[in-house]
């Protein structure tokens, strides 16, 4: 098992949801320009993340992901193996299986590890180094505008009428 790009995209995008889910849904657009991630490739991995019902949708105005369990219970691993490609035997390509039972073995140290860090803690760690989270923008009301009426005027509407303002 390694950890992709891919995989830290998703891990770091995860963060940001869950730090900033408390206001509502959040917006990929939003996450796309915090993490500098495009906002194309993210859908794919949200994509991924919704079918493992790691987060939830919410289409329309205000709408956008929330987590779809509570932080404490998504683990780093999950969301990894929620994006990422099935990894090949590790240590497939070594031409005599010579370190075979290592690579296996390390990969699950990692995998094991990875399932001890949740979101929750990665969230908490986020907070205690003071990153600031930015509310959501309070939602503009509907301004009232006022109701124009019309002009009244006596004046001729077209040349014929003004033609006829003379006349009679």
């Amino acid at each position: 098992m390694r950890m992709s790009t891919k995989d830290r995209f998703a891990v770091n995008a995860m963060i940001d949801l869950a730090l900033r889910e408390g206001a509502g849904p959040v917006a990929l657009a939003s996450i796309a320009e915090r993490q500098e991630i495009s906002l194309s490739y993210l859908e794919q991995l949200f994509s991924r993340l919704r079918r493992a019902g790691i987060v939830d949708s919410t289409r329309g105005p205000g709408g956008g992901y929330t987590l779809g369990r509570i932080a404490s219970d998504i683990s780093v691993a999950d969301i990894v193996a929620a994006v990422g490609e099935p990894d090949g035997e590790a240590g497939a390509d070594d031409t005599g299986g010579r370190t075979h039972e290592l690579w296996q073995r390390l990969n699950a140290v990692m995998l094991e590890h990875m399932r001890a860090i949740t979101l929750q803690s990665l969230v908490a760690e986020q907070v205690a180094k003071g990153v600031s989270v930015e509310q959501r923008p309070a939602r503009r009301a509907m301004a009232s505008q006022p109701v124009v009426k019309p002009v009244r005027t006596s004046a001729p509407n077209s040349v014929f009428a003004f033609g006829r303002s003379f006349v009679g």
